[in-house]
């Protein structure tokens, strides 16, 4: 790797965490330049309290509780799940909300949405916030004021609060988010009484939607505290704040790093994953691949993304049941992952949603764990237990334990055909059949954030990252009719080495609300220039050279009469319609002549660089035939095969390895499926691409079979929503 990096590589290591919610990695440039990785589980209560503060002990041979040396490290970039698994959790802080009278239920009530049309039973998530408070106030739509603020009252309750040990408070006011005077003049209130976290709204997230912003405001609230806790125990392990200690950034859901104290509860939600996206769209370019469809699976979820020239974000999504209008990565998640945990009904297969996790873990893990989608891959051969990192049992030292998932799969296709009345599934046609659920259910992930959105999702490149990803790469890559795997030598660290791709980014939004028309031009562009001095302010305040700054100013537009915007370049009227109707059109299959665009809001977005890596250029192989390791047996295509196994580091350029086989490298599997072929290209990447189209199977007939069951009963359940996107009504003039 030949890198041109800022300042502090010159003095110190630079380590890049990625705090997953079954591993912790880690990929560390040394003071020379190059570059390690470290992988190890991320709950370990028996060795460690931190995984990623070990971690780096681990990288720098730091043993037990010995302090780590003073200006070892000079920056520590991470993206972490610890806020994430709160909201997951509810195990934030008690937080009290503030809103205007009359409306201290509207959080609750939310829009009435209905996920699960067809549910009787409508289980709705706990709220974050303990307590509301109503305040007598009103500010209407234009400025007027139609109730002025009872601070007195305000104060009453405020203490009240207080004096029940509640210490962090969430303000959102009607329309607050434009006339700001009495959110801030509560704000101060709290912050006299003493509470020590106060988020407004009108900071938060300055957009209309009384729902969303003050739900984007409890989460600011609700989570900053464990934030800011967590940040002081890792400051305070790598002595951060001493002037020569390291430099300290987190990753935000946007995709951009942050100051440690910078990092708030709102930007936190997907910062991990927003890492891998970076990594991602960073080694496809490399590449040359410009269209790249982001397949990050991991021990406990599977993350996809899309990407097409430019980062795709969105502003208002559903986290966790709560609604967040906060500047994200546009990644869909669905719980599949490696850790995912195998049910049967009696009648169906089912894979998930619940998880493993690091503890107990899949039964290989020697834990006690259930049998997950890992220990599928284990039974049939594609993972090696003397090519995988033997970090189980309870010195950490120890391989997978195969001899148990074989006995569990024993048992459970006994299970399976006392059940059914079908006595011919042997255990590894169970773990196969198990397998195939989880592989439909991320193929369909795949295909809600690709084809439809209006992508063709054949033309582009699976680029596959995480620890599981490469074990189902080509039967992902067969779901979805892709023809073209692109592996980095990375690829198990993605989200970790993504983490030092990365640059500072600070995004700064406005509500608008303007009809899109002569007249909106000057309103649009001083907006535009004054979030762009406030964010620009916030990048060069972290140490960013005015040189590496750079902005870009969008427009958020809509039809009159719809909820829906769209983005598009800060230009001319004429440009900016037509972006917006070639969005539409993709997007959504239709535009209205002569419809009225409303420009909703705008949102500047300053960019730090900083890293800039490239990969080296290896030598061609003088000898185009790859020597394996071993030769071992793994179940594809529904029968035993003998199958090489490889070990990536030892693969050159030019060589190519038909399959089946398995190509080992120490933190990450990938399996070349029969019909598939790897090849490295001349930066080491790994390429598979498929040798023939995929042969179509026979009919499935009349007999049940547990695994039909369940991707037809999927695929049905789709069907709606599918066919309502497909022929939307279409709105009249």
């Amino acid at each position: 790797m030949n890198a041109q990096g800022t300042s502090h590589q010159e003095r110190g290591w630079q380590i890049w965490i990625d705090r997953g919610g079954t591993f912790t990695d880690l990929v560390a440039r040394r003071p020379d330049g190059t570059l390690v990785t470290h992988k190890l589980l991320s709950a370990n209560p028996e060795r460690y309290q931190d995984a990623a503060v070990q971690g780096i002990r681990d990288l720098l041979g730091v043993d037990g509780d010995a302090p780590i040396p003073p200006d070892t490290v000079a920056l520590v970039k991470m993206g972490t799940t610890v806020a994430t698994n709160a909201l997951l959790e509810r195990k934030g802080d008690r937080t009290v909300f503030v809103t205007t009278q009359g409306f201290g239920d509207s959080l609750r009530i939310g829009y009435q949405n209905r996920p699960d049309l067809f549910a009787r039973h409508i289980v709705l998530p706990e709220m974050l916030y303990e307590q509301v408070i109503e305040v007598r106030e009103r500010i209407d739509a234009h400025g007027a004021l139609v109730t002025p603020l009872d601070e007195d009252g305000a104060r009453r309750s405020l203490q009240t609060a207080y004096d029940a040990g509640i210490r962090t408070v969430a303000i959102a006011f009607v329309h607050g988010y434009r006339y700001a005077a009495h959110e801030a003049r509560v704000a101060a209130i709290a912050t006299e009484i003493g509470f020590q976290q106060v988020s407004v709204s009108h900071a938060v997230s300055p957009l209309m939607k009384l729902v969303s912003r003050g739900d984007t405001t409890v989460v600011d609230a609700y989570l900053s505290p464990l934030l800011r806790r967590y940040v002081e125990q890792v400051a305070g392990e790598l002595e951060a704040e001493r002037q020569s200690g390291p430099k300290l950034m987190f990753m935000q859901s946007n995709g951009g790093l942050t100051d440690a104290h910078l990092f708030q509860g709102k930007d936190s939600i997907l910062s991990g994953p927003a890492g891998g996206v970076i990594g991602m769209v960073r080694t496809a370019s490399m590449a040359g691949f410009r269209k790249a469809i982001g397949f990050d699976m991991g021990g406990t979820s599977t993350d996809v993304s899309h990407y097409d020239g430019e980062y795709e974000r969105t502003f208002e999504t559903l986290v966790a049941g709560v609604r967040m209008r906060a500047p994200m990565m546009h990644i869909h998640t669905v719980a599949a992952g490696g850790g995912s945990i195998l049910h049967f009904d009696g009648a169906r297969f089912r894979v998930g949603p619940d998880s493993a996790g690091a503890d107990p873990g899949p039964a290989c893990y020697q834990r006690g764990g259930p049998l997950t989608v890992t220990d599928c891959n284990v039974m049939l051969g594609k993972l090696q237990a003397a090519f995988f990192p033997a970090v189980f049992g309870p010195n950490a030292d120890q391989a997978l334990d195969v001899q148990i998932v074989r006995q569990k799969f024993a048992a459970f296709a006994q299970e399976i055909a006392s059940a059914t009345g079908n006595a011919g599934q042997s255990p590894e046609a169970v773990a196969a059949g198990f397998l195939r659920i989880a592989v439909e259910n991320m193929a369909n992930a795949i295909k809600k954030i690709s084809v439809q959105r209006g992508y063709d999702v054949t033309e582009y490149t699976l680029n596959c990252f995480g620890g599981a990803a490469g074990q189902h790469a080509c039967l992902v890559a067969d779901a979805l009719g892709m023809k073209t795997v692109f592996l980095h030598p990375f690829a198990g660290v993605l989200s970790a080495y993504g983490m030092g791709l990365a640059d500072v980014r600070a995004l700064r939004e406005r509500q608008i609300e303007q009809p899109l028309a002569a007249p909106a031009i000057p309103v649009l562009e001083t907006a535009c220039a004054e979030l762009g001095d406030e964010a620009s302010g916030e990048i060069l305040a972290q140490g960013v050279s005015a040189e590496r700054l750079t902005l870009h100013k969008r427009v958020h537009l809509r039809y009159q009469g719809t909820d829906t915007a769209l983005q598009v370049d800060l230009s001319d009227l004429d440009d900016m319609r037509a972006a917006f109707e070639t969005t539409h059109k993709q997007r959504f299959g239709f535009i209205v002549e002569g419809r009225q665009l409303v420009a909703e809001a705008v949102s500047v977005e300053a960019i730090g660089t900083t890293e800039q890596v490239d990969d080296a250029e290896l030598s061609a192989a003088e000898d185009n035939t790859a020597q394996p390791l071993q030769r071992v047996r793994s179940y594809m295509n529904g029968a035993w095969r003998d199958t090489p196994v490889f070990q990536r580091e030892h693969l050159q350029p030019s060589q190519r390895i038909p399959g089946p086989a398995i190509i080992c490298e120490p933190t990450a599997t990938t399996v070349v499926e029969p019909e598939w072929q790897a090849e490295l290209n001349r930066y080491g990447h790994l390429l598979l691409t498929r040798l023939r189209p995929k042969s179509h199977q026979a009919a499935i007939g009349t007999a049940a079979d547990p695994v039909m069951l369940r991707c037809l009963t999927t695929s049905l359940c789709r069907s709606p929503s599918k066919w309502a996107r497909r022929w939307p009504i279409r709105p009249t003039r």
